[in-house]
């Protein structure tokens, strides 16, 4: 697998590997993903727009240099309090791994963090993961975050990375930490091709959380807990797929991770409300609602592509992987996209109930 090193959403040769529930592979344009969806599918995206959670700035006790990347909130709507990462000097241009350390944080330590002021409240469970408070109104915060802040970057990426270079088609509220990338393949163009052949669409908010810190010990416990909410109108397009035995498609892993956590909350359904999302999935797990997904081009041990292994066994992984890299899939958030669909899909779809759109075609 190569790194997409250019940041471009749809680029015209972006690639897409499907692996069916029979454990059939193929390869496909991805402009065509519309056409590897059924009549009844529900897919569910999510909407989350990408915050400029990168800030540079000072620990005030020492006069080391650091930067910020936020990682987490109390709630979708507080923009005071957040978890964060902190790194050393230097920026995305270093590896995150060779990243230097920051000065020992303590509570109480200040930093100063462009036109923005915060204090540590916390150290979490690493001595880089932190609790802190941003100081001032939600509008001064906005705006500190909106004139200073970056998107988080890595070094696959060799440009600055504009803020829209992360928002998807579909982008709303601001409180993805890095973007829900899966949903790069969606476009306006894409979305009515959908609709056309009978595949209903919705969306989630979920606060995408950092894929990687650079240290291997804070790197297990990646994802962290990250904050999602689910509207009445999705909630009730994934009751009716399960009803009628049709395919919930995720885009996304953190689709994945917002729809299941629901389900397990409610023996198994998806009820609307804000939740959340806790605990890794992976090779262990018991997938209640998805039936498929739609996902960048992950490396084996980053927590994204442990969450496949709730989908497919390791051995067909195994295969997947083989085939990525002998078609020089581009991985990373701009690279191209597989879809895997979990072969237990085909049990349930054999006592589908039709919706009367359906019972009127036949």
């Amino acid at each position: 697998m190569i790194a997409a090193g250019a940041p471009v959403q749809r680029p015209l040769d972006a690639k897409l590997l499907v692996v069916g529930a029979g454990g059939d592979i193929a390869q496909r344009p991805r402009s065509e993903f519309a056409e590897v969806l059924d009549r009844g599918d529900v897919a569910i995206a999510n909407d989350a727009a990408t915050l400029p959670a990168s800030l540079f700035g000072r620990h005030v006790r020492s006069g080391a240099a650091i930067e910020v990347r936020l990682a987490g909130r109390r709630s979708l709507r507080d923009v005071k309090h957040f978890s964060a990462v902190v790194f050393g000097a230097g920026d995305f241009h270093t590896r995150t791994e060779d990243r230097p350390r920051p000065p020992r944080l303590k509570p109480g330590d200040l930093l100063e963090l462009g036109p923005l002021a915060a204090t540590v409240t916390h150290v979490l469970d690493h001595p880089r993961h932190i609790a802190l408070h941003i100081e001032g109104s939600p509008r001064q915060i906005w705006e500190g975050l909106a004139r200073h802040g970056r998107p988080i970057q890595y070094a696959h990426v060799a440009t600055p990375l504009a803020l829209w270079d992360t928002w998807t088609a579909i982008a709303g509220p601001p409180v993805a930490f890095e973007p829900p990338s899966a949903g790069f393949a969606l476009d306006w163009r894409m979305l009515a091709s959908m609709a056309a052949r009978g595949v209903r669409f919705g969306a989630i908010t979920h606060s995408a959380g950092i894929s990687s810190t650079g240290d291997a010990a804070l790197d297990e416990l990646l994802p962290f807990d990250e904050r999602y909410c689910i509207p009445q109108s999705t909630a009730a397009l994934i009751g009716d797929a399960r009803l009628r035995g049709r395919r919930v498609i995720a885009i996304g892993t953190s689709v994945v991770r917002a729809l299941e956590h629901a389900a397990a909350m409610h023996d198994g359904i998806v009820e609307a409300g804000e939740g959340l999302a806790t605990g890794r999935i992976g090779v262990s797990s018991r997938l209640r609602t998805v039936d498929a997904i739609l996902s960048g081009v992950h490396e084996p041990g980053s927590s994204h592509y442990e969450l496949l292994r709730a989908f497919v066994s390791d051995e067909r992984l195994v295969a997947v992987n083989r085939e990525l890299n002998a078609r020089d899939f581009r991985a990373h958030e701009f690279g191209d996209s597989v879809f895997i669909e979990r072969a237990e899909h085909k049990a349930r779809s054999r006592a589908a109930v039709p919706s009367p759109d359906e019972a009127q075609s036949h």
